[in-house]
């Protein structure tokens, strides 16, 4: 007899959501962290006060938060 192979359930332990987890969350900050460097970068270019950053950033936020709720909702 062949061994049974292991079905999609046995396969979630709790080190598998922590490694999820942990990467979605490395995810987010980078997505923001471009969204900080990226609007520092357009008002050092225009010249402006930290307009851009602080609306890119705010853009960034809602991306990532967007990104982990499509990615809860996959699973």
């Amino acid at each position: 007899m062949c061994p049974k192979k292991p079905s999609p359930k046995d396969t979630k332990t709790p080190i598998h959501n922590y490694a999820t987890y942990s990467s979605l969350a490395f995810q987010m900050l980078a997505i923001m962290l471009i969204g900080v460097f990226g609007g520092l970068k357009l008002d050092d270019w225009i010249g402006t006060r930290p307009i851009f950053t602080i609306i890119i950033t705010l853009l960034a936020v809602v991306f990532s938060i967007y990104y982990a709720i499509k990615d809860f909702i996959k699973k």
